[in-house]
């Protein structure tokens, strides 16, 4: 696997262990409302050029699932939430590891997938007519090239992952234009960006797992670039290299990350006052986490906490749903 460097917010939390949602045709190619796959990257019955459906699923129990895109549509997902995951075809294995939020995965036409979960996860699935995959490349003055080019693309991207979130924040309403328009900018996104190879190696994926197993059962505690060289077996200047390349983050980026998504679990799941959670996700002191977390969230601790609770309705004391106890891990993504 190859991920590039971006960044990503995290993800926010939903009570449902599964639900989706899905474009309804209509005479202008409008996506209009968000429909929930009652299977997985399988949109309601519809004739528009673009289809758009969600897959949630908040169980953190191993699943499978498999899939064979339409003949004429190109398949394109976004990860909203950080999941670990492994997709097969045949006998190939086309990413196998932690898929950051904001990974972006492109499915050509009449393609196999299966997909093995373990961790809860949360994806838009935008399903593009080859015949309007084609109008974008054209209109990005990109020349003509087989759909299967784009096939089996895994990276994580920001703009991606802005647009995505876009289409979920605005399912409540009835502006079928509007979701059409941020459909279409990623369609274009995808056929004119020139999506390039990394240079440097990625973490094996055995040092990588030692690494992250190290970092949650650590969090606690204050963490240095040393520290996780040390553990991966390597200098720091390669460590840092590889890890970024493996995750799409720098390991500090990346520490802050999964120091929030503990803490998020916190927050639904306890009343441990601000200072001392601070301290037991490994802040030194509450005003750095909370300019952190505000940062990464949108919202302070205290207000995503009663945002989230009255969302969810997750009574106190009660793990949220598809919390395990620790932070989910996170990554990025090249398939090769």
């Amino acid at each position: 696997m190859r991920f590039r460097t971006a960044r990503s917010e995290p993800d926010i939390r939903h009570t449902a262990a599964r639900r989706s949602l899905q474009t309804v045709s209509t005479d202008n190619d409008a996506c209009r409302g968000l429909y929930q796959e009652q299977a997985w990257r399988c949109p309601a019955p519809g004739e528009a050029d673009i289809l758009i459906s969600r897959w949630v699923d908040g169980r953190s129990s191993q699943r499978y699932e498999k899939t064979v895109s339409p003949s004429d549509r190109h398949v394109i997902g976004v990860a909203l939430k950080t999941t670990r995951l492994k997709f097969t075809r045949d006998a190939r294995t086309i990413f196998d590891g932690i898929m950051p939020a904001g990974t972006l995965h492109v499915t050509g036409p009449s393609r196999l997938l299966t997909a093995e979960f373990s961790a809860p996860c949360d994806f838009i699935h935008i399903h593009v007519s080859s015949v309007r995959f084609r109008e974008r490349e054209d209109a990005a003055w990109i020349a003509k090239s087989e759909p299967a080019d784009l096939n089996d693309l895994i990276v994580r991207d920001p703009l991606a992952e802005l647009l995505a979130r876009t289409l979920v924040e605005s399912s409540g309403t009835t502006d079928g234009l509007y979701a059409d328009v941020v459909c279409k900018t990623l369609v274009m996104h995808i056929a004119r960006k020139k999506w390039s190879q990394p240079t440097a190696n990625a973490l094996p994926n055995w040092r990588l797992k030692r690494v992250l197993e190290y970092v949650n059962t650590h969090l606690d505690q204050a963490l240095t670039l040393a520290d996780l060289a040390a553990v991966a077996g390597l200098s720091r200047m390669h460590f840092a290299g590889q890890f970024r390349v493996a995750t799409g983050y720098r390991p500090h980026e990346y520490l802050l990350y999964q120091r929030i998504e503990q803490a998020k679990s916190m927050l639904l799941s306890t009343d441990v006052p601000l200072a001392e959670l601070a301290l037991n996700v490994g802040f030194q002191a509450q005003p750095h986490f909370s300019t952190v977390f505000k940062r990464l969230t949108g919202q302070t601790p205290a207000r995503w906490r009663n945002a989230m609770r009255r969302e969810c309705r997750t009574p106190v004391g009660e793990p949220h749903q598809g919390w395990s106890g620790k932070a989910d891990s996170s990554e990025r993504v090249r398939g090769s």
